[in-house]
């Protein structure tokens, strides 16, 4: 993949695509319904190459003499070495190949790397063994995945095929993340680093009462991203969520359960994972719903929501970049969409979570990733697009006039292989924002506050409590106090005072 100097063609059309190669030729071929791959390779006329990027997907045409051929086999070798490696579309492919064309493929050369791959992929995931003897002589090791293309683990070597696994996840849930310039520019920033000295660049009490502040400021976000408006219960449960964030690790069902509990309306509790279909969903008039989302089926729920945490328990062990985990993680699991209600505050909560106690983030540091988000929607809503829209496409469904939904068919897979390089790519946006920006500007404005404050009670000698109201009046009204306002709470102060005070907060 990207071996070769290209011409770039601005639409499609430009590059000559011609006929469609490895993935796509094996999709058309056998009638698969999956998920489309990032990168689509065609064959061109010529010998010319053309390459064509999109926002979540890159086509390549190649020339004429690297058509493959008729053979499923050949097509599924130029997959791996140019498409790259899904898992998701490969698990339908295993389903719809006869098995006994990859066991005669593989068996003519058990050695070469290309078969190796095929051998370990069908049994990494249909978890059952092909009729093969191991490789029983060594064989030099091989990455499943290339470090220079994919974000991956270190992994365990599998000696029956002699590749080292280095997947980001366990059969039952496994992502792809893909490097590119977009997450490699913003994990190569440090932000661990520039976290840390922004909070030692303050002093230890204003960071104290920062916190409070920050935490406060995570739940109204996290809430309003929803357009809820919690009452003071459910805000103060998830105000001490987040200070129990850099201590706990959340992600284990009881946990979970016990956080959805704590951020929804008492009504809808769950005491387990969910037993109905459920959706993202809009109401445009009488019988007629935009669908958003759809969510894995019931029975599969909790296949998944293991996997799930069993990949979040693996990459806890791995140097894997703490962002990229908490992307894999959190995005996984508003995807699956577990509980009735609560899934997208869960989701964000998990985010704070895996940077608190993968130590990311200072240990007691809220993180008001929320804020950010709720400033770009658009970003944060491309990024669950950029699943949502393709599944739609693919997953069948019926609703009925009561707006219940019956998903037909096999579908787990579309969740267990998920590409979240567009999801990675936007938390990671988020999370330089938030240290960048967000961090940042509370810090400032407290810090500012103080000085402000001082210069007040130099001014006038009043109780904290009033210098905090006539601030915050006088805030509300352009920077003067009313007449109404100050006739009410400051009757004791004279013009002159009011005046001074009023100009220090104009000049701050």
């Amino acid at each position: 993949m990207f071996e070769f100097p290209f011409k770039t063609a601005t639409h499609p059309n430009e590059a000559c695509f011609n006929k469609p190669a490895g993935y796509l030729y094996l999709i058309e071929r056998y009638k698969l319904k999956a998920l489309p791959n990032r990168h689509l390779s065609y064959i061109g006329v010529n010998e010319t190459f053309w390459y064509y990027l999109q926002e979540n997907s890159i086509s390549e045409t190649y020339p004429a003499s690297y058509w493959p051929g008729e053979s499923d086999l050949a097509h599924l070798r130029f997959a791996l070495r140019y498409d790259g490696i899904n898992l998701g579309i490969l698990a339908r492919l295993f389903e719809a190949i006869p098995t006994s064309e990859l066991i005669e493929h593989i068996a003519e050369a058990p050695e070469e790397i290309l078969r190796r791959k095929i051998w370990f992929l069908y049994e990494f995931i249909t978890q059952k063994e092909l009729p093969l003897p191991d490789l029983n002589h060594p064989c030099s090791e091989e990455l499943l995945l290339p470090e220079d293309i994919y974000y991956t683990i270190p992994g365990t070597l599998s000696k029956r095929h002699f590749i080292r696994n280095n997947l980001l996840g366990k059969n039952g849930f496994c992502p792809i993340l893909w490097k590119t310039d977009k997450l490699n520019e913003i994990l190569n920033l440090d932000l661990t680093s520039r976290c840390k000295k922004l909070v030692k660049a303050y002093p230890p009490e204003l960071m104290e009462r920062a916190l409070t502040y920050l935490h406060k400021k995570e739940t109204r976000s996290s809430f309003e991203i929803e357009h809820i408006e919690p009452d003071t219960s459910r805000t103060g449960k998830f105000l001490t969520l987040l200070q129990r964030a850099s201590q706990t690790d959340f992600c284990n069902k009881k946990l979970l359960i016990e956080v959805q509990n704590q951020i929804v309306d008492p009504r809808f509790k769950d005491n387990d994972y969910r037993c109905e279909q459920n959706y993202v969903g809009q109401s445009i008039s009488h019988r007629k719903e935009i669908i958003h989302y759809i969510s894995p089926r019931p029975e599969d729920i909790n296949n998944l929501m293991d996997s799930l945490l069993e990949t979040h328990q693996l990459l806890k062990e791995t140097p894997l970049h703490p962002l990229l985990h908490a992307a894999i993680i959190s995005f996984g699991f508003v995807f699956m969409h577990p509980f009735n209600d609560g899934n997208g505050r869960i989701h964000r909560f998990l985010i704070n979570n895996i940077l608190c106690f993968r130590d990311f983030i200072p240990r007691g540091v809220s993180f008001p990733i929320s804020a950010a988000i709720l400033k770009d929607q658009t970003l944060y809503d491309r990024a669950l697009e950029a699943f949502s829209k393709p599944l739609i496409s693919v997953t069948p469904y019926e609703l009925d006039s009561l707006g219940c939904m019956q998903v037909n068919g096999e579908t787990a897979d579309y969740y267990r292989y998920i590409d979240m390089t567009p999801q990675a790519e936007a938390l990671a946006e988020f999370v330089r924002r938030t240290i960048d920006e967000e961090l940042v500007e509370e810090l400032d404005f407290l810090s500012n506050y103080d000085r402000v404050k001082k210069k007040l009670q130099q001014t006038v000698d009043m109780p904290d409590r009033l210098i905090d109201l006539f601030i915050r009046l006088c805030n509300q009204n352009g920077g003067k106090l009313s007449s109404k306002k100050r006739e009410k709470h400051f009757s004791f102060l004279t013009e002159k005072e009011i005046s001074d005070m009023e100009n220090i907060l104009r000049s701050r």
